[in-house]
């Protein structure tokens, strides 16, 4: 006991936080919309609040370190676009698909990014593919176990395991949640937010390059993405008293999606990364679905479904075997003696890469992980 060694323990405490955020971010997000919070207005007031905490932590962070924190016109055009996909696209899908469907199936569809993300590096020739290469075989091989298992989530819900009672709502688009036509329609929607996200991970990489910061780069996404979700909100919320808040959780809620769930976790992510890399944080991510399906059961009473659970299953294989693909790729690097850290730019905006900050150094020529 005496040996205990908290440089080694400490990341891995602090990567459990991490997903202890996580789960009470998604369970909190599903009450609050199942309450009548429009996923709109949500997503507007997250982005707001996570801007709020992390511009003054931005600005005087450069001051302090004398970098500059303007934007050209360059850099500008790559933040609106990285924003414009990256969090007004991929979270209002993802608040939308986490009201369609269940909190648990949720978490466990998010699982995908990985996968999504390498195929779309791969077609975009940031990512090699030789299918003479085990890790290869590896990243694909994972990539389909994962796709079918959100496919079997999708198409196959089964029987149900447990016979608890669902949160019963008025939908706001009209029909029954927790119907047939809503979960399929959520699963799509929550796959979308997927490839919304990986696009992101894309993005990330030209994005940095024109704004080497990554304190002042999600400052900057999070402004830019809260004025962007608002005039999408405007547009579509033909009712404004939606953008009310009515209790004090809804209110309470949105504030720790957007300190705690966008600009806290992202900087402690940001230092696991710098400490462990981008592997060691994505090893993580089941944890979040394991938590959050127990005590969606417990405590929302949402109903688990045997097709669903064998589906969440394979998602989390197919996301440890491309892990492993991955991992492949780091010996390969380091046994040719490139000295790189393999920090990717994944973690840039404020929540998967949580405040990144702490300052991590990036090889962005990786967007795999998150």
């Amino acid at each position: 006991m005496g040996n205990f060694n908290m440089e080694y323990y400490l990341p891995i405490m602090v990567m459990l936080l991490i997903q202890l955020i996580y789960s009470g971010l998604t369970l909190g997000t599903r009450i609050v919309l199942l309450e009548g919070l429009s996923p709109m207005v949500f997503v507007v007031y997250r982005y707001a609040f996570a801007t709020i905490f992390l511009a003054p932590v931005a600005y005087l962070s450069g001051r302090n370190s004398g970098s500059s924190h303007s934007l050209n016109l360059k850099s500008f055009s790559w933040i609106f676009i990285t924003s414009l996909v990256g969090i007004t696209l991929d979270q209002n899908l993802l608040s939308w698909g986490l009201y369609l469907v269940s909190s648990s199936v949720t978490s466990a569809m998010c699982n995908l990014v990985p996968a999504v993300t390498f195929v779309i590096a791969a077609f975009v020739g940031m990512e090699q593919v030789n299918i003479r290469s085990l890790r290869t075989i590896a990243k694909i091989i994972g990539t389909i176990i994962g796709v079918s298992g959100a496919v079997f989530i999708a198409l196959l819900k089964g029987p149900k395991l447990l016979n608890a009672e669902s949160i019963t709502s008025k939908s706001i688009i009209g029909t029954t949640l927790g119907s047939d036509e809503n979960w399929l329609l959520g699963c799509l929607v929550l796959f979308g937010s997927c490839v919304a996200w990986s696009v992101w991970l894309i993005l990330q990489v030209p994005a940095y390059a024109s704004h080497p910061n990554t304190l002042s780069l999600s400052a900057w996404m999070c402004l830019m993405a809260t004025l962007q979700s608002s005039l999408v909100t405007l547009f579509m919320e033909a009712d404004l008293n939606a953008w009310k808040i009515t209790s004090l959780l809804q209110f309470g809620c949105i504030l720790y999606s957007g300190v705690m769930g966008s600009a806290v976790a992202l900087c402690l992510q940001a230092w696991c990364i710098s400490r462990r890399g981008p592997l060691f944080s994505a090893m993580f991510t089941p944890v979040s679905t394991l938590i959050v399906t127990v005590l969606a059961v417990l405590l929302l009473h949402e109903e688990v479904y045997i097709g669903s659970l064998i589906g969440a299953i394979g998602v989390i294989i197919g996301l440890y075997i491309v892990l492993w693909g991955k991992a492949e790729d780091v010996v390969d690097v380091k046994e040719k003696g490139n000295q790189k850290s393999i920090v990717n730019a994944t973690e840039g905006i404020v929540a998967n890469e949580y405040c990144e900050k702490t300052y991590c150094k990036t090889d962005l020529e990786d967007p795999l992980l998150p």
